[in-house]
Formats: C-alpha cells, structure tokens, sequence
C-alpha cells in the first residue's frame, strides 16, 4: 500500500496535541469526579484494596502489596504518587472522614513523611466499606475496562454521600485547579436531606442545614457574612483563625501563657514550623517585647503550641499581632472545581448536592432492579418446587422411565413423553401436561429429597412469601420516586447515626 502524506499546519497539529494532553489531565488525573468525588488515582486505591479483601474486621496488609496491585492492575503511573495517595486517605488531620486505617507511620500535622511503603500496612474503615464501596456487586455502576483490558474496574464508586463535601478536594490540572473544603458529615447528610424534599431549596436555605466547612483541625472561620456568596459561585476566600487560649500562671515561679490548640487547616505540614519561625522574628526585630519563649508540645493528643508571655503582658494585644503577622490567621481559596457529565464545572453548594442526589437516584434503580431480577428469578424456582411437590410421584416415574436426564427434562418443559416407560396411560397423559419452565426444571432435577419432608416444603412455602413480599417492595420502590426518595433518606439518616461526628470549625464573624 502507497504512503499518503497529509500536508498540515504545524501549530494545527501542535495546538490538538496540547488541548488532547489538556483534557485527558482535567478529566483522568487531577480533577475529582461530581459524582464520587474522587480522582482516578483515589477511586483505583480503594477498589484495589476492596479486591484485595481488606476488610475492617480482616488483619493489615503491607502497604507495598497495596500500591503494586493499584499499579500493575489499574494505574501505571509510578508507585510514588500511589502510596502519597494511598497516605493521605488515611491521614485524618487532612481528610474530614480518612477512608483507609493506617497502620505504622503514616506522616504527622507537622509535616513529617511516611515510612516507606514497605514498613506501612492498611486495610479499609467500616465507613469506607458502608458508604464507599457496597453494592458493587448489585450492577449499580459501570465496569470498564483497565489500562491494558485485562482487568475491569469501576467507573466510578457508589458512594452514598457528597464526597466532595465531606472530603473536599485539591488538584491542579491544565489551566485550572480545584479546592474544596471538608465538610461535617451529619450536616451534609442534612443538607442532601432537605434538597431531597425540595429541589427548589436556595443555597441560603442550604446553609441552614450545612452552615459553612469543618475543618479537621478545627479553628474558626472569621467571614461567615461571605460564605453565602462562596456557596452560591463555588469561588471565594475562606478566612481561617487558629483557635489561642489564655493560661494564667498557676504559680508565682511560672509565667501566663498563650497556648494555641488548633490551627487552621492551611497551617498543617511544613507551615507549623514557619509560624514558629515567624514568632521568633516577631521578637528578633523587636516588634513585640511581650514573648519570653515559645515551644512546640504538639503530639499525637492534639496541637499544643506554647507562647510564654513576660509580666504585664497584653495577652490579646499579641494575640491580634499573631494574626496580623503569621500564618496563625490565613485564607482558604475556594474552587469548587470537579468533572461533571464529562467537563470540568465550577459548582455552589446546590450544584454540588444536586449532582450527587442525581447519582443517588441512579444508584438506587440500578440496585434495586437488579434485586428485583434476582428475587423474580427466586419466585419462579419456589414455583416450579412446590408445583412439583403436588405431583412428586409423577416426576420420579418420569426420571425411573427416561433413558438419560435430558428427556426428561425435556418431558418436564414441553411434555414430551415419548421414549419414557410409564406404570399407565393416566401418568403418560398427565406428564403431557406437564409445563415447567427450563429453571424450574432444572431446579426440579437438582432438587434432594429431603426436601419432600413437611417441614422442609413448609419452609419453602413460607420462603416464598416472603419473596412475593420483596418483589412487591422493590417494584413500589422502582414504580415511585417519591418512595424511593424515602428509602434514600433513610439510609443516609442511618449513616450519620453511625458515623457523623460534632462539627470542629467555629464559624463566626470575626473582628
């Protein structure tokens, strides 16, 4: 075959390639999905450690296990970015519900890193199993297929709550980036609640139920005032303060203290150590005489940063310095950025729950149609039993009379009785009207005969009630959105009653 040259403008071909890149960064890499709220890389940790069987109730696993099935299954990027992932969904300092329980050393609020991935073990949390990961084997959500289609994985996961709230997200992609408080679990259930009984709810009416972000170190958000518009464009600035309490001196040796329990959330990492570092330029340029000493108590119980003050100092005078000059007071840019029907979107808090309750609805229809299927083929198998129960002595003439089981499971589906040896014309001309369906044949066949005992069919008879009474529930949930709605509600009722905690972040108009 002859080679065709296509003739084409240089910066043509360089400007596709760069829009192709682009897009492939916003839409598999950087940016959460609106549906889940998770990025490839997080959604294929997860599903890995599910496959995996790293159950609550089961033993660690090394975390190297974890990382090479997640990279040689389902994401060929490198195992560092992996195990940082892998890390980070397990820090609760970062995440406001951690979806994995580490084991070992996983990093520290003060920037420490993790072990390597070979001392490090993990398996998943309950809420993650509960919320995250159930009901993948009820056809919920799409499979396809992996990098090299030897595997399949998910789509996306069928996570039962606005992730993206609860967990918030940050990346950055081609030309945009995305940043996303964490919320508090109860409240956003609330919120998705109260959307869920009028969809024409306001953002202003949203925030009745999920007043603002919570943090999981706490602090407090000074601009209440300005969390309405945050919400309603999805962009904005969140002001943030660490939370500072005053210690008199408890002796005349000792000295009154500030000491700072929280922090605000954008202070966690390597930035405790340069508000320190702040505090001492502070006293080196002299422009405060009030700080005798400051020491660092911090541990796995909780922040703890001293500020030892000299005698007669102004402890709120100082306290104002702090936030004026350190990072002790600091701002959240918010970019409610994520990936919806395909496209990056900038998104309120309305967008947001609405996206989510959308997939919910989804969810549900996938899930209970497949139960439906599943307890109508039950119906026709308890059926064909207890049809058979009532004309048993038929059905062993027809097996001893038939020469192999394919006539007479041919004899029990169409009533064909040709070739089979009957005790009369009374049985022959029964079995003609015979008329079970191919399950139900088969099951007839594959049927004990202990089942033959009272008991046993009275069993069957009671199974089968109660399966008329699923069938009759999944098809009223199927058959009304409103009913369905009820179900969905009360689900996620039962998920904040297991899992919501009290709300950290203090949200308040601040001077």
């Amino acid at each position: 075959m002859a080679e065709q040259i296509v003739k084409t403008e240089y910066s043509e071909v360089m400007q596709k390639s760069y829009i192709d890149y682009s897009m492939s960064v916003i839409t598999a890499r950087a940016l959460p999905d609106a549906r889940d709220g998770l990025k490839p890389v997080q959604r294929r940790v997860l599903y890995a450690m599910d496959q995996l069987g790293l159950n609550y109730d089961k033993p660690h696993r090394k975390s190297a296990r974890i990382v090479g099935d997640t990279m040689g299954k389902y994401h060929p990027h490198g195992d560092s970015s992996i195990y940082e992932t892998l890390v980070v969904l397990s820090q609760d300092f970062k995440k406001g519900m951690a979806l994995v329980d580490g084991h070992g050393n996983f990093g520290s609020i003060e920037g420490d890193g993790a072990a390597a991935m070979r001392y490090t073990e993990a398996k998943l949390k309950k809420f993650t199993q509960d919320v995250y990961l159930a009901d993948l084997d009820k056809n919920v959500v799409d499979f396809v297929p992996n990098f090299d289609e030897t595997e399949k994985e998910p789509a996306v996961l069928p996570v039962r709550v606005p992730n993206l709230l609860v967990n918030g997200a940050d990346g950055i992609a081609v030309g945009m980036t995305t940043n996303i408080p964490t919320h508090n679990l109860g409240e956003v259930v609330d919120a998705v609640c109260a959307y869920m009984d009028n969809e024409d709810i306001t953002t202003k009416e949203l925030m009745q139920y999920c007043i603002g972000p919570d943090f999981p170190t706490g602090g407090i958000v000074i601009n209440k005032s300005e969390l309405e518009q945050i919400y309603e464009t999805g962009n904005g600035k969140i002001k943030l303060r660490g939370k500072v309490e005053f210690e008199p001196a408890a002796k005349r040796s000792e000295r009154d203290k500030l000491v700072i329990t929280e922090i605000p959330y954008t202070m966690i990492g390597a930035n405790i150590g340069k508000f320190l570092n702040d505090v001492y330029s502070l006293v080196e340029t002299k422009k405060t005489s009030d700080i005798v000493d400051i020491s660092n108590q911090s541990s796995k119980a909780g922040i703890r940063i001293v500020i030892e003050l000299k005698k007669g100092a102004d402890a709120q005078n100082l306290c104002n310095l702090l936030y004026k000059k350190t990072r002790l007071e600091d701002t959240f840019g918010v970019n409610m950025l994520a990936v919806a029907n395909g496209k990056p979107e900038t998104m309120g808090l309305v967008s947001v729950i609405r996206h989510n309750v959308q997939f919910q609805y989804e969810l549900a229809t996938r899930k209970y149609t497949t139960l439906l299927k599943k307890e109508q083929d039950k119906c026709e198998i308890q059926e064909g039993l207890i049809k058979a129960c009532d004309v048993i002595d038929l059905i062993i003439e027809i097996l001893r009379g038939s020469k192999n089981i394919k006539q007479a499971k041919k004899c029990l589906i169409t009533g064909e009785t040709e070739g089979i040896k009957f005790k009369s014309k009374l049985s022959e001309k029964t079995a003609s009207m015979l008329h079970f369906s191919e399950r139900q044949a088969t099951a007839i066949l594959e049927m004990r005969l202990y089942k033959l005992i009272g008991l046993e069919i009275e069993a069957l008879m009671t199974e089968h009630e109660e399966t008329l009474k699923n069938i009759a529930r999944y098809e009223e949930i199927l058959g009304s959105r409103s009913a369905m709605a009820k179900v969905i509600i009360r689900e996620l009722k039962a998920l904040k009653k297991e899992f919501a905690h009290p709300r950290l972040t203090v949200i308040e108009n601040g001077k």
